[in-house]
């Protein structure tokens, strides 16, 4: 059912943790699942994530998305983070379930609210980044009801 990666990333969870004085710091939820993630993100002054941790209450999956995606974005610029999808994470763990999709899209909502921190606290823009959403279901009931 899981890839060897996935199964690696949740037992050898990678940057687990958290970050004090973080640059930026991101929690998403899911509301359907229970899924809550939160991303810690050290940022120099040249846009570098130095170290990036998380945590996570959730499935394996959650757990193996939240620590691969970590992966991804550390030694990274704040613009390649924005790059990281959760097409992205699902592929570098070489897939996952079709009902464990939302979990991907949970880290990249996780990075994009903990890059949203660090912009609002540093007072900067950063080119496609939206306010983020504390539920990734956020505005699916109403779309739901226009059908």
């Amino acid at each position: 059912m899981y890839s060897e990666k996935v199964m690696d990333h949740f037992q050898n969870p990678r940057n687990m943790g958290e970050i004090e004085n973080a640059s930026g710091i991101g929690t998403v939820g899911n509301a359907k699942c229970g899924d809550i993630m939160r991303i810690y993100l050290d940022i120099d002054e040249d846009g570098i994530i130095r170290d990036v941790k998380f945590k996570t209450f959730g499935c394996g999956a959650a757990v193996a998305t939240s620590s691969m995606a970590t992966e991804l974005v550390k030694g990274k610029t704040v613009q390649e983070a924005m790059e990281v999808t959760n097409k992205a994470v699902m592929e570098a763990l070489d897939g996952l379930p079709p009902v464990k999709v939302h979990c991907s899209l949970l880290a990249e909502e996780a990075i994009h609210a903990a890059l949203w921190d660090y912009a609002e606290k540093n007072g900067i823009h950063i080119e496609g980044l939206e306010k983020p959403k504390s539920d990734i279901h956020e505005g699916e009931e109403q779309e739901e009801e226009e059908y």
